[in-house]
């Protein structure tokens, strides 16, 4: 390869990996006890990289056009409802992904140029859709 690509400052070892895995999967253990249905919850979930990809691309390609500069995506966190309409999701953890950005725009009187002014620190932008459905990791549950 000619030009690797360069490492992340966010990459971390697989035994911290691992530790942040057992501490989870014990947390959540501890918050289950007392329910009345044993449904093993998700630890892991997984999207493909098309999947991915593709949301990228429709968060900036969209973002761009409602006047974003889209610069990341935050993971929430979530917990389906407990009714018969999300079936053998209800009541376990799900993962969903939300774009953020700063608001750009353009300032005609500095110059009469073009010049980009960010007026907003990154936030969620609530105009473009979370992206949920990755697969959970369950029957039976993924262990770092």
């Amino acid at each position: 390869m000619k030009n690797p690509p360069a490492k992340p400052a966010q990459l971390i070892t697989k035994e911290f990996a691992k530790q942040l895995n057992v501490n989870y999967n014990k947390k959540k253990a501890a918050s289950v006890t007392g329910k009345s249905k044993k449904k093993e919850d998700a630890n892991a979930i997984w999207y493909s990289l098309e999947a991915l990809e593709s949301y990228i691309h429709y968060i900036k390609t969209n973002g761009a056009k409602e006047g974003y500069n889209v610069d990341g995506i935050r993971f929430y966190f979530g917990t389906y409802p407990e009714d018969e309409a999300h079936g053998e999701k209800a009541g376990l953890t799900t993962l969903f992904l939300v774009p953020t950005g700063k608001k750009v725009e353009s300032n005609e009187d500095q110059l009469k140029s073009f010049a980009l002014v960010e007026d907003e620190t990154p936030a969620d932008i609530q105009s473009l859709s979370p992206m949920n459905y990755g697969n959970i990791g369950r029957p039976p549950s993924l262990v770092y």
